[in-house]
């Protein structure tokens, strides 16, 4: 039944919703034979959804803990109700239902990230053991529930878990800049984390030689590392909340030109027109912020009377995983940035184990 490949079975009180839709879903067992059960290790909290629960928590861990724990308990699954996203997982996988397509490629112990939203996600969870507020990584102790058409990658045994897992949470995006990024176009990217880094990297293997690759975010030290490293020809240090500044400095870079392709990977809101601004009559503005309001980039552009096509970034396209992770086995400027970034021998030691009780 197509209604249990898709999870419908697991809404709660709200008949013919979809998972992602729902307002709760139920995580408890028994799995059904069209389900995967998963032993979570770590949640990665999409970029918007943490920086908003950071923000509320005033940057304590035990209280951004005490709000992710109250989510995941209210909905059973982790599924921010101000930014409306949610984020990835690892795990190991439990058991596997006698009708999941995954039969046949996985077994009980192979670890696993999921490559569907923790929006859609069923979640039960037992503790919160450590967030890291570096990389928007929280360490559990739980299960998750994968449904039929839910997509997962087998962790690559070559790279980290940590780095792999921050790659796989946002492969979409350079997945999808490697179909509109063509040789000879002005290439920009809004946001200079991990998204915005990898998405540099497809455009850079997607431009070759050619065209123009453009850097923007509001931290000087985070454009720095990517043009130290080659992975943009001109960083610009700018607040993409202010869009005439950045299109006067898009201006700037490209001697009037501004950018056949813009890409908007930001974490903050109201980046929108900063985008349609700084793409050129007929070019294409591709949104892969989870902050992204659609109204406000449809309007916005029809209000400055800008001829662009606007693109919201699917996350799945055929071969993503895969995509992304040959652009970290293959470019080695990226794969320092994120062995930098987010292995964690290379950052801070976590905070201390947060007990949450319960289950």
């Amino acid at each position: 039944m197509l209604s249990e490949e898709y999870g419908l079975h697991r809404v709660v009180q709200e008949e013919g919703v979809l998972p992602q839709q729902a307002q709760q879903l139920d995580p408890s067992l028994p799995l059904r034979d069209t389900e995967l059960l998963v032993e979570v290790d770590s949640l990665n909290i999409d970029a918007a959804s943490f920086a908003q629960i950071w923000t509320q928590s005033d940057g304590d861990a035990r209280k951004a803990a005490r709000i992710i724990e109250s989510i995941i308990r209210a909905r059973g699954k982790m599924h921010n109700p101000v930014t409306n996203s949610g984020g990835m997982l690892i795990g190991r996988v439990k058991k596997i239902g006698s009708r999941h397509p995954a039969l046949s490629r996985l077994s009980p112990g192979d670890r696993i990230a999921t490559l569907v939203s923790l929006s859609l996600t069923p979640l039960s969870l037992e503790e919160i053991k450590a967030i890291d507020p570096l990389t928007a990584r929280v360490d559990i102790r739980g299960c998750a529930i994968l449904f039929a058409t839910g997509i997962y990658a087998k962790l690559p045994v070559d790279l980290p878990p940590a780095v792999a897992l921050a790659a796989l949470d946002v492969c979409g995006a350079p997945a999808q800049v490697a179909r509109y990024a063509k040789p000879g176009m002005r290439v920009a990217v809004i946001g200079a984390g991990k998204s915005g880094a990898l998405c540099l990297a497809q455009a850079r293997r997607s431009l070759g030689d050619t065209g123009q690759l453009i850097a923007l975010d509001v931290s000087a030290a985070s454009l720095e590392s990517l043009t130290a490293l080659g992975l943009c020809d001109v960083g610009i240090a700018v607040d993409a909340t202010h869009p005439v500044e950045l299109m006067q400095k898009i201006a700037e870079a490209t001697r009037g030109a501004l950018c056949d392709l813009v890409v908007n990977c930001a974490s903050a809101p109201n980046t929108e027109m900063a985008t349609v601004l700084g793409v050129r009559a007929g070019g294409v503005a591709l949104f892969f912020s989870m902050a992204t309001r659609f109204t406000a980039a449809t309007l916005g552009a029809e209000g400055v009377a800008k001829d662009v096509t606007l693109l919201m970034g699917n996350g799945y396209v055929p071969g993503h995983a895969e995509l992304t992770l040959d652009l970290l086995r293959t470019d080695e400027r990226l794969r320092k940035l994120f062995e930098d970034r987010y292995h964690p021998s290379a950052q801070a030691p976590l905070p201390p184990p947060l007990a949450s009780g319960g289950h």
